[in-house]
């Protein structure tokens, strides 16, 4: 069995078509049919069944698969192992994120003191521990609360308090805070259905006892305050992002509305040294911008937002899960 049947399996399967399969590998489609048989011969099972020019992945293919996508895996986190042990890769980092907002800023100040890391960023919001999980992200950076799936850390770098956001002008633009129940006459811009900010903003409305009017539902925090500015209603908004003369942030009393993000990581796969050494820089940069902001509070009608604690790693009993 070589290395290279392995990974022509591997595309075939996922492809179920072996002519695709081929143009993909860039090899020719009766040299990869006979490379199949091979492999089959090998094991001594036909891992596809066949149906004139159709293939299907069979219940023996499935099981192979699962195998084969392990090993492969593990092969490739030890070559990047050993080359970076032998100073042959300076890194590479798979970043899943839920949001850039909070990230452009560091990643920026990463990639300047580190230009020889090279990054892949997926924008992702429900499935990250996932990815992290089957090792098709390095490290995600996510809100949202950790499953207590096994081997997965999660480290706390930043706690974001939430604020009614509303247009200058607005009747409560000059309170310097206000309880949430307060705002249930008021038109609502929230997050499309479904996102997990809007989940989690909901929730607190619900804790609120509101049970909000959205006239408008957006995709990203940069059109939500967009659209508050303009006067067409209020938004639960977080901290990033500057004040302006259109635009006011007020403090929420009651309840406490906030957000964790973490990074996240899967201790029993390898983590490039680039990937540590990013997950560690981000600790400090949220460290040191709540320092900060501690010592130089914004001037404005809102409070400073002083919410923010020191990383924490969260660790996940494997037993328990």
């Amino acid at each position: 069995m070589e290395l290279l049947q392995l990974r022509y399996f591997r595309t075939v399967a996922r492809m179920e078509h072996m002519t695709k399969a081929a143009a993909e590998l860039l090899v020719a489609q009766p040299a990869l049919s006979k490379t199949i048989s091979r492999l089959e011969a090998d094991l001594g099972v036909p891992l596809f069944d066949r149906h004139g020019k159709q293939i299907r992945l069979n219940e023996f293919g499935r099981a192979f698969l699962k195998k084969v996508d392990m090993a492969l895996a593990l092969l490739e986190e030890g070559k990047q192992e050993v080359a970076e042990l032998a100073g042959m890769e300076q890194g590479s980092i798979h970043l899943a994120t839920w949001t850039l907002e909070r990230l452009s800023e560091p990643i920026g100040k990463f990639v300047a003191q580190y230009p020889e890391v090279r990054f892949r960023i997926t924008q992702a919001a429900d499935e990250i521990e996932q990815m992290v999980e089957a090792g098709a992200a390095d490290i995600g950076f996510t809100p949202m609360p950790l499953e207590g799936r096994a081997g997965i850390n999660g480290m706390t770098v930043l706690r974001e308090s939430l604020y009614l956001g509303v247009a200058n002008g607005h009747r409560f633009a000059s309170r310097k805070s206000i309880r949430l129940e307060e705002a249930a006459g008021e038109s609502f811009i929230g997050y499309k259905e479904g996102f997990p900010f809007q989940r989690m903003n909901e929730r607190f409305l619900r804790e609120a006892g509101i049970a909000p009017n959205f006239i408008c539902r957006a995709d990203e925090p940069s059109s939500i305050v967009s659209l508050v500015k303009t006067g067409l209603g209020v938004a639960m908004v977080g901290s990033c992002g500057p004040q302006s003369a259109d635009y006011r942030r007020i403090p929420i009393e009651h309840p406490v509305c906030r957000r964790d993000f973490q990074v996240v990581w899967n201790e029993n796969k390898y983590l490039s040294k680039a990937a540590v050494r990013f997950r560690d820089f981000l600790a400090d940069y949220f460290k040191e911008e709540e320092a900060r902001e501690a010592k130089n509070p914004p001037v404005q009608v809102q409070s400073p937002a002083g919410s923010h604690q020191r990383p924490s790693v969260i660790r996940r009993d494997r037993a328990a899960t």
